[in-house]
């Protein structure tokens, strides 16, 4: 990860809600997808808390070792899941209600990428199944959300090392390590010297031998 080789300790986390696997689980079951499972609302009811959890245990790990959590899902993607599987106001509230004490992002990227592009990726893939409708709803349900305002929407059609360089000039700020703050010496200060001694007077002169009258 850019974060680390840059000396910013970073952990990348999932926090996947559980959608992925229960398709796999429904195809062994003979249904097509999670939905047809689980049903609308109780695959909604089974991804909010699973994301939930995986959030708390991204939030509190990386607190607890002083490092950056990178989030590859967070709260704004179980209010676009709610949109596009419910619709509902009322649920998408509720979700809301259940993720507000999640703190705000730093940064939010979005990838955007057509909905036929991302079909075609997700078959190259071959482990999960989009529908064509899933993937148009599911663009217009990000764009749709009151949060779409302060996305860094980033054109993901493009090469992985085109968009990876995009995102890196935004992390700059994360990237780039602030000088280390200037230590100013303290000046010295001035000694101050004793004054010189006053010369002292010079002493009477001695007279040797015996005074000489003036008399002849």
């Amino acid at each position: 990860m850019a974060l680390n080789r840059a000396g910013v300790h970073s952990t990348y986390w999932r926090n996947a809600g559980g959608r992925r696997w229960f398709g796999r689980a429904a195809r062994r079951l003979g249904r097509p997808d999670a939905v047809r499972l689980l049903g609308p609302t109780g695959l909604l009811i089974v991804e909010s808390i699973l994301r939930g959890l995986a959030i708390v245990r991204a939030l509190l790990r990386s607190a607890v070792r002083r490092r950056l959590a990178v989030m590859d899902r967070y709260a704004v993607d179980q209010y676009a899941s709610v949109r596009v599987h419910s619709g509902s106001r009322r649920g998408e509230r509720l979700a809301r209600l259940f993720y507000r004490f999640f703190p705000e992002p730093e940064v939010t990227f979005l990838l955007s990428v057509e909905p036929a592009e991302a079909y075609r990726r997700i078959g190259i893939r071959g482990t999960d199944h989009e529908s064509m409708e899933y993937l148009i709803a599911a663009d217009a349900a990000y764009r749709s959300l009151p949060e779409y305002g302060t996305f860094v929407v980033i054109d993901a059609n493009r090469p992985p090392d085109e968009v990876t360089a995009q995102i890196a000039v935004y992390l700059r700020p994360w990237l780039t390590p602030e000088p280390p703050p200037t230590v100013r010496s303290p000046e010295p200060s001035p000694v101050r010297l004793p004054a010189p001694p006053e010369a002292a007077s010079p002493p009477p002169p001695v007279m040797l031998g015996r005074a000489v009258s003036s008399g002849g």
